[in-house]
């Protein structure tokens, strides 16, 4: 087992009804609180508590809403113009990754210092020109979607309209000060949100298993845990929605997938490098963009690094009843359906390459991957 810093400050209120403590916590950070959302009917409900929660406990709220998936620093530079003008000296996030995302970005931008704030993205593995935030106002995040994990991680993803790339930021002032998760309030989620959030989830926890250490008996328990759970208890919200405790091991197990502890030490997310570039190129959302590229690359890689991907056949089930699942849960698992064709690859090769490809050029991996690898596992997505 490698070496390995790890650093997590957020502070986690877990449970059925907890979104009630969100005026308590908000008091204890700041008077003035920037509320980043999308103003949809997905989180009117938690819209609606929150703002009367704050007016309880005397927190003056002004609201930022329109939040849009794979938020662009655009959006993000008119929300810290917004937070500016009011005077916020905090910033609440309510929703998916997206919409904690840009709270993150906004709260960031705030105190930016180092001019146009694509400056803080890595826009770039392999010419890294990025200067990272070094401070934000404090932030609150209530996840209404288990997906990105956010809520419990120094990430946000953002996009840039004007370079047509999405990429991310990455600093230890992106940390939230408290993160609220309440699995009430994923009940009325639409199923397909539902299924892509879970995918996402499990990729993030996938994809560390097969490109990270290969000696690590807790982590490789620990990751093959979190995916079998989220197996488990996706099928069950999507039968049931209002299915509790499912809803909170959902919940749950989004967030351990990306707040570090599956995840200490090297680890890659080269899945994740393409999926961006299918989203900025093709609008495929998230999740599906996971769907498509999970089966496909480790259909791969089954044969070039064998051991991780048996083990998951082992212990879960073989590739093909993978994407067999995905689809069941009403996820894409193919380019085409998503009007992608073969005609397109050399496209998205190249984006990949400019956005995710390292000095070496190559994307990281274990092994690596070409040009050439890459084109062959778009290839058989499609």
């Amino acid at each position: 087992m490698n070496g390995f810093t790890y650093h997590n400050p957020v502070r986690v209120l877990f449970g059925a009804g907890t979104l009630a403590e969100t005026g308590t916590e908000a008091r204890k950070l700041g008077k003035r609180a920037l509320v980043v959302s999308y103003g949809d009917g997905s989180v009117a409900g938690a819209l609606a508590k929150i703002r009367a929660l704050l007016a309880e406990v005397g927190v003056v709220a002004q609201e930022f809403l329109g939040v849009t998936p794979n938020p662009s620093i655009e959006m993000v530079a008119r929300g810290v113009a917004v937070a500016k003008a009011f005077g916020a000296d905090l910033v609440i996030g309510v929703g998916g990754g997206s919409a904690m995302d840009a709270a993150k970005a906004i709260a960031a931008g705030y105190l930016y210092t180092h001019g146009d704030l694509w400056n803080m993205v890595y826009a770039s593995h392999s010419n890294v020109t990025a200067q990272p935030p070094e401070a934000a106002l404090p932030l609150l995040l209530v996840p209404t979607l288990p997906a990105t994990g956010s809520e419990m991680n120094m990430c946000a993803v953002v996009s840039s309209t004007v370079w047509r790339r999405k990429s991310y930021i990455w600093a230890d002032c992106l940390f939230a000060k408290t993160a609220v998760l309440d699995p009430e309030l994923t009940y009325t989620l639409p199923p397909f949100q539902t299924a892509c959030g879970a995918i996402d989830a499990i990729s993030h926890v996938l994809e560390i298993f097969v490109n990270g250490q290969e000696k690590s008996d807790l982590l490789h328990e620990f990751q093959l845990g979190v995916v079998k759970t989220i197996m488990k208890n996706l099928p069950l919200v999507l039968a049931n929605p209002t299915d509790a405790d499912a809803r909170a091991e959902l919940m749950w197990a989004a967030t351990c997938g990306l707040n570090g502890w599956a995840s200490p030490g090297d680890a890659w997310t080269p899945m994740h490098q393409i999926g961006h570039v299918l989203t900025s190129r093709h609008g495929i959302n998230h999740g599906s963009s996971l769907g498509i590229v999970m089966p496909a690359w480790m259909a791969y890689f089954r044969r070039l690094r064998p051991a991780p991907y048996e083990r998951f056949e082992r212990e879960i089930m073989s590739i093909a009843d993978f994407k067999a699942f995905i689809a069941r849960c009403g996820v894409p698992t193919t380019l085409g359906e998503k009007g992608v064709t073969e005609a397109d690859i050399p496209g998205i090769v190249a984006d990949v390459k400019t956005v995710s490809f390292n000095a070496a050029g190559v994307l990281a991996s274990y092994p690596p991957v070409t040009e050439e690898m890459l084109a062959e596992i778009l290839r058989g997505a499609l």
